[in-house]
């Protein structure tokens, strides 16, 4: 989003937007009926989204990235955030308590775009998921409270943000 990388821009921005509509379509698991036009209509600008600066990704792999000489630090971050997100799936499940499971796993994305920013060089990542930490936090009163899938907050919380990190990084890059 706010990199100097322009692979890089378009290719957060092509996996923000694909990832709002991942986000979306999980809160569409039990949402209040006034939101499910605006959940689909998420959906669809982040596929949108996705599959423009998909393209420009593509057509641009040649430029320079900040992940050069770092793909194996960021396989082990991803294979690290796989592994937390399914291993507290799977303590979840097994405590009865699998109506959490999608707030936890907002919660490990969130938390692993702190050192995904400093590997892409990108304070805008660092500040989607301080962002995301925050709100996240801020819901879990409302879920013990309202005792219903936590996918109702959670979900939302990552595709707004991540639609608006996406519309963001889609203004950047077409403005240079």
């Amino acid at each position: 989003m706010l990199t100097d990388f322009l692979r890089d821009q378009y290719f957060t921005t092509a996996w923000f937007g694909l990832m709002a509509f991942v986000w979306f379509g999980w809160s569409q698991e039990d949402p209040p009926r006034s939101w499910r036009v605006w959940l689909g209509a998420g959906s669809v600008l982040g596929i949108g989204l996705a599959i423009a600066f998909g393209v420009a990704t593509a057509t641009n792999w040649g430029q320079p990235t900040a992940l050069a000489g770092k793909y194996h630090w960021f396989g082990v971050l991803v294979a690290a955030e796989v592994v937390a997100a399914g291993l507290g799936c799977l303590v979840l499940a097994r405590r009865g308590a699998s109506r959490w499971m999608a707030w936890w796993v907002a919660l490990v994305v969130a938390a692993h775009f702190l050192p995904l920013a400093l590997m892409l060089q990108d304070v805008g990542t660092a500040i989607v998921g301080g962002v995301q930490l925050l709100a996240l936090g801020a819901v879990v009163p409302r879920l013990r409270a309202e005792q219903v899938a936590s996918s109702r907050a959670a979900g939302p919380i990552m595709g707004v943000t991540l639609l608006l990190s996406a519309a963001i990084g889609a203004v950047l890059a077409v403005s240079g």
